[in-house]
């Protein structure tokens, strides 16, 4: 039978229509129904992505097509705002899904006042962040009642605004609502049959999170701290309304908008957005590598 199945194909072997051999390889009609989206995503990210990278080889002042960038780097100022977004961006990636991720797990099953914790930790997402940071100007004012209790405890007041804490704060509260859907999703995919085989042979709950929970959960993990950094690097209205823009949180953002609001130089903007993206990149391809060597098996048990 395998002899028959090596044997090469002869010309007087029939041959499947076209139509078919297409199909078995996934390519059918329906891919049409791709087209929408493959437009908007063109009109909408990848026109102006192009156009982006084009102007930014054409600096309105002249001096040959990398001018933007050796402009940009020759700065000290300007280029010290890659290690201050990465400075920022990293570790609110990191606490927003180091918090979500016990929340998370815990909200899995079903259980009295879960729709009360995943409602207040939407909230954040329905506000946005400008009004997020004009909350935290309120909350963490000098009479806010942040400090204002802390001053009835005893405790000196926290300074949470205009510096780099309060961004870090503003950034963890619009950051930590996605990584926690997207975290639920994964431990929520996590069948509970494993676990539970697990028990009836003698693991206790810390061996069977650490042995069998987190080994699935981890590729979701890194997925939701690969989102969080997006969202982190990509950080504005916080790092202006109670940040330090001109100092501590003089992240990348903010020069791109002083180029293309302040001085109407598109082209220099254009070219520290395109420095922004491919630290973006570096950064979620060495975590991509990272995923791909993690365990990529069912995360389901059978029925033996």
């Amino acid at each position: 039978m395998s002899d028959l199945l090596d044997r090469p194909r002869t010309a007087d072997t029939p041959r499947h229509p076209l139509r078919h051999r297409l199909a078995e390889r996934g390519i059918d009609w329906s891919l049409l129904l791709l087209l929408p989206a493959v437009a908007v995503i063109a009109g909408l990210f990848l026109y102006p992505f192009i156009y982006g990278v084009t102007i930014s080889f054409q600096p309105m002042e002249g001096g040959g097509a990398f001018a933007n960038y050796r402009d940009f780097f020759a700065d000290s100022y300007q280029r010290d705002a890659i290690f201050k977004t990465l400075k920022l961006a990293v570790p609110v990636a990191v606490v927003s899904v180091g918090l979500a991720a016990p929340i998370a797990y815990q909200c899995r099953r079903n259980f009295r006042g879960r729709k009360l914790v995943t409602l207040v930790l939407m909230l954040p997402i329905t506000f946005g962040s400008i009004l997020v940071a004009q909350g935290m100007l309120r909350v963490f004012s000098p009479y806010g009642w942040v400090n204002l209790t802390l001053e009835e405890l005893g405790l000196p007041q926290g300074t949470f605004l205009y510096n780099y804490q309060g961004t870090f704060i503003a950034a963890v509260l619009t950051t930590l609502p996605l990584s926690f859907l997207l975290l639920m999703g994964f431990f929520g995919g996590i069948d509970p049959a494993l676990e539970n085989a697990a028990a009836t042979l003698g693991a206790s709950r810390a061996t069977r999170f650490w042995k069998i929970v987190m080994p699935l959960a981890m590729p979701g993990i890194l997925t939701a701290l690969m989102l969080a950094l997006v969202e982190a690097f990509a950080i504005f209205p916080s790092a202006i309304l109670v940040g330090q823009p001109d100092n501590a949180t003089h992240v990348l953002t903010i020069p791109i908008y002083h180029a293309a609001s302040q001085r109407s130089d598109y082209t220099q903007a254009s070219a520290i957005a395109i420095v922004l993206t491919v630290i973006e990149l570096v950064v979620l391809g060495l975590m991509v590598l990272l995923r791909n060597t993690l365990y990529k098996g069912p995360a389901v048990g059978g029925k033996g």
